[in-house]
């Protein structure tokens, strides 16, 4: 395992503040600097700071509870999409925080992501969790709503290969719906294997990450964009 001299700054910070997960810009950051295609993500406090962000970012935007407390936002209704005008915005950042609140007066709420909508395509999964006996795994499959249903996915514990990234994912039983399945443009499967191959690196040169969740992953003949990002990092000793 190739371990680095220093530990990266997001990582180290994060510990430092006693967290075991990395807020979703943070994950973004990081997951960037390692090669990998993200969603631009803009963390806002206040309806001021959703609009300033849409207008960076340009509509149409999707709008996400930020809450360390809420893994599964799409489940706990945290997720509007397809935002067109900043008056919506607004209403919409407001409607989040109070539902959310009432929903789980448990839970942390930071504030609200803001995100440019990402192209259609085929979802998928790629992820990375730590084994106890092998280390760190990889796994690809169709992701959104289908990974709890059809659980069709692959696996290969790292490093990994070129040859292996290709081969997870072709094995996967929904691989005709990525090859261009009824007249339907065949995705880029070359920025799939690149996206493994680029979590496989980083899970092997920072063994501080416990688990790397991209769910889904917007899939196209252009490339492949994720939308949802989660880091997970080991407990503090």
């Amino acid at each position: 395992m190739i371990a680095p001299s220093t530990m990266h700054p997001i990582i180290e910070r994060a510990r430092s503040e006693g967290r075991a997960v990395l807020n979703e810009v943070e994950a973004v950051e990081l997951l960037e600097q390692a090669g990998i295609c993200l969603v631009a993500t803009r963390l806002a406090v206040s309806c001021v700071d959703a609009v300033a962000a849409c207008r960076e970012l340009g509509f149409p935007v999707a709008l996400k509870i930020a809450s360390p407390d809420i893994i599964h936002k799409s489940e706990a209704g945290g997720i509007r999409l397809g935002l067109e005008k900043t008056g919506q915005v607004e209403t919409v950042f407001l409607a989040l925080i109070e539902e959310t609140g009432r929903r789980f007066p448990m839970a942390r709420i930071q504030g609200v992501y803001v995100q440019p909508m990402a192209p259609p395509g085929t979802e998928v999964i790629i992820g990375m969790k730590k084994d106890a006996q092998f280390g760190p795994v990889l796994m690809f499959g169709l992701g959104g709503v289908w990974v709890e249903v059809l659980k069709d996915f692959s696996l290969r514990v790292t490093p990994i290969t070129r040859r292996d990234a290709a081969e997870m994912v072709r094995e996967i039983k929904g691989y005709p719906l990525l090859a261009g399945y009824r007249g339907r443009e065949p995705v880029d499967t070359g920025c799939l294997e690149d996206t493994l191959l680029a979590v496989g690196r980083l899970a092997q040169e920072h063994p501080a990450i416990k688990e790397i969740d991209l769910n889904p992953v917007i899939a196209g003949a252009g490339g492949a964009v994720a939308v949802d990002a989660r880091v997970v990092l080991e407990d503090l000793p």
